[in-house]
């Protein structure tokens, strides 16, 4: 499954640093998350490091990407490729 971001926000610019894919992005207002490169840290580390370092803990799974590890797993290697 991968993440997003939801309206609590701050944008205190933490999220984006710890990204190991690049997922994270400025948007409009806030933050968002690119669910096509979103792994949910699947490859790198055991726990989403964004979810980590969220002051206001608005990084919630997506439920419209429903994802096993093994399709997280896959995606990692689509992108590392």
């Amino acid at each position: 499954m991968a993440l997003f971001i939801t309206e609590e926000c701050i944008n205190c610019d933490l999220c984006a640093e710890e990204c190991p894919n690049e997922a994270i992005t400025m948007g409009a207002e806030i933050y968002e998350i690119n669910a096509d490169k979103c792994t949910e840290c699947v490859g790198h580390y055991e726990e989403p490091s964004c979810v980590g370092v969220c002051p206001v803990e608005c990084i919630e799974v997506n439920p419209k990407r429903k994802e096993t590890v093994a399709q997280l797993t896959e995606k990692f290697a689509r992108l590392q490729a």
